[in-house]
């Protein structure tokens, strides 16, 4: 393997939980809730799957699903999509449900896997191209600068910026493309066995890990290491 591919959400990075994301976009807006009443607020907009990296939505309502389907094609469609979603949870100041959107992209509401850095490190000591392969409706590169992972990262391949979303094999081929990297040497890595096998199709290897609470999952990006043999590295 010369290059491997990672998706974003669920495999480096974890968003904080939804009742963290609603306490911070109350504190934001200097809005207070009884304490009962926001974990029930959060507890809602968690079965809608208002927010993006979360909970699926237990069901989308019937006049957003054209939205919905086309959510990691562009930033209107992605914030449309979200915000509908959490609009079906009454809360104190319509305003809020854009302040929870806004909140969510910003690189507080993200934190790396305890095994993201040091796994991305030693990959790009041993000379691995590294590409991140997102469905994602914004631009998330600051959030990797932010923690300090964008200086191991080769290649930003997001479905907004091309229009298409994995599993179209497409997107991994334009990933593929911008690092030089033969497809049939190059590894996926995702947490999305619906999407991210879609590199299969290219003739990948791919690599599951599970989408879990950064707590419980402090090594699962280890084993990456041990599918990129010594072997083929280049010499030093």
């Amino acid at each position: 393997m010369t290059a491997v591919l990672f998706d974003f959400s669920g495999t480096l990075f974890r968003v904080e939980s939804t009742e963290s994301w609603l306490r911070g976009a109350l504190a934001a807006t200097g809005t207070t809730l009884p304490e009962a009443q926001l974990r029930e607020k959060a507890a809602a907009l968690e079965a809608a799957g208002a927010l993006p990296g979360g909970a699926e939505p237990e069901s989308v309502p019937g006049p957003l699903a054209e939205t919905w389907d086309a959510r990691d094609l562009g930033a209107k469609e992605h914030r449309a999509a979200f915000t509908g979603l959490s609009r079906q949870v009454p809360l104190p100041e319509e305003t809020l449900h854009d302040v929870l959107y806004d909140r969510y992209m910003t690189p507080a509401a993200w934190t790396p896997y305890p095994d993201a850095e040091p796994v991305l490190r030693e990959l790009k000591e041993r000379g691995v191209d590294v590409g991140i392969v997102s469905n994602i409706g914004w631009d998330l590169r600051p959030v990797f600068r932010e923690h300090g992972l964008d200086r191991y990262v080769d290649a930003y391949v997001l479905s907004c910026e091309h229009g298409m979303r994995k599993p179209d094999p497409r997107l991994f081929a334009v990933a593929c493309a911008e690092l030089g990297a033969d497809p049939r040497r190059t590894l996926m890595v995702g947490d999305d066995r619906g999407a991210d096998v879609g590199a299969a199709a290219l003739g990948c290897r791919v690599h599951f890990v599970d989408h879990l609470p950064v707590a419980r999952r402090p090594d699962a990006l280890l084993p990456v290491l041990d599918l990129i043999p010594d072997a083929e590295l280049p010499s030093v």
